[in-house]
């Protein structure tokens, strides 16, 4: 028996991971969960552009829709840096990743991995 709802996965797939709550969602799943039960439209996403909500629209097989900047501004793609001269290793920054986009261990640097980071705040 298939758990869950496929289509929540595939909406799921297309969000940016960035769990900001842009969206007025707790995260990116709670979002997909909403646009499958047509409780939420498929503009919400400031992270996922306007590419994301043409992605959605595509998989719905909906109209799209401009993306809604009542939920914020789609901002250029950015990326953390670590500081070198500042790193400690305390891991903080890999524990608060919600994409897990470090790499690193107790008291070593830590490395970002550039093609996992979604850029949150």
């Amino acid at each position: 028996k298939v758990k869950g709802n496929p289509l929540v996965d595939q909406i799921d797939a297309l969000l940016p991971q960035t769990q900001c709550g842009q969206c007025d969602f707790a995260g990116c799943r709670p979002y997909a969960e909403a646009i499958a039960k047509g409780e939420a439209q498929i503009n919400q996403c400031p992270p996922g552009g306007q590419d994301g909500v043409d992605a959605l629209a595509q998989l719905l097989d909906v109209e799209t829709l401009l993306l809604n900047e009542e939920f914020g501004e789609n901002t250029t793609d950015h990326v953390v840096v670590v500081d070198e001269q500042v790193c400690i290793g305390c891991t903080l920054c890999i524990q608060a990743c919600p994409v897990d986009a470090f790499v690193g261990a107790s008291k070593v640097m830590t490395t970002v991995i550039e093609e996992e980071c979604t850029g949150c705040d």
